[in-house]
């Protein structure tokens, strides 16, 4: 049984697995060595194999900016008063019989 060629055309589009092919193919993460194992289970980092990255010069003058907003001020809870903050467990069981009443 073989499926329609429309379906077949869809399925060569999505993106190759290990299991799609023989033996040999090792899709891996990207991420590449940066040393080598010893014989006594540790790792040696090689120095020429560690990604090092430049930034540009003239950085601060750049037009493009991200995403994010510079002028965001960060939120702050209203916990005053009570020692463990946000994570106090007799605070969360307070707003919960609040708002579905009492079981």
């Amino acid at each position: 049984m073989q499926p329609t060629a429309p379906l077949c055309r869809r399925l060569r589009r999505l993106a190759l697995t290990t299991k799609m092919v023989n033996n040999g193919y090792y899709k891996g993460t990207g991420s590449g060595s940066m040393g080598r194992h010893t014989k006594h289970g540790g790792y040696v980092i090689d120095l020429r194999k560690v990604r090092t990255y430049v930034v540009p010069v003239g950085l601060q003058n750049f037009k493009l900016t991200p995403f994010v907003t510079k002028n965001m001020e960060p939120l702050k809870g209203d916990f005053e008063g009570d020692p463990k903050g946000g994570l106090s467990g007799e605070r969360y069981l307070d707003r919960w019989k609040r708002e579905n009443g009492m079981d």
